[in-house]
C-alpha cells in the first residue's frame, strides 16, 4: 500500500530573540532558527516556522556538511535526542562553522 507524505509546510515567522547560549541579541529574518554566533538553537518546531513542538529543548550544533556551496549545520536536541539540519546563513559564525565540518574520508 502506497502512503502519501504529508507536505512539510514553512511558515515564516519574523522574531527577534535573546540567544539563551551566548546571551546576544538576534534580529530575526523569518528565516532564523539559529543563533548566527553560537549556533545553538531551540527545538520549537515540528515542521519549519510552525512552533508547534512541546520539547523546548535546547538543540547543539553538532557537525556541518558543505554540499553545493552552502553549510548545512546538524543538531541535536539535548532534552529528548531528536536530529534536525538546518541551513546556515551568511551571518552565520565562520570560525565555528569550520570547526564543525565533516571531512569525508
Amino acid at each position: 500500500m502506497n502512503e502519501l507524505k504529508t507536505a512539510r509546510r514553512f511558515t515564516r515567522k519574523i522574531e527577534d530573540f535573546t540567544c539563551f547560549n551566548c546571551g546576544i541579541e538576534v534580529r530575526g529574518t523569518g528565516y532564523t532558527d539559529h543563533c548566527p554566533d553560537c549556533l545553538w538553537s531551540l527545538h520549537v518546531d515540528n515542521n519549519p516556522g510552525d512552533r508547534a513542538s512541546k520539547c523546548r529543548g535546547r538543540m547543539k550544533p553538532t557537525g556541518v556538511t558543505f554540499d553545493r556551496n552552502s553549510y548545512t549545520i546538524d543538531y541535536v536536541c539535548t532534552k529528548c535526542g531528536a536530529k534536525k539540519r538546518f541551513k546556515a546563513s551568511e551571518a552565520d559564525n565562520r570560525e565555528i562553522l569550520s570547526s564543525l565540518v565533516k571531512v569525508a574520508m
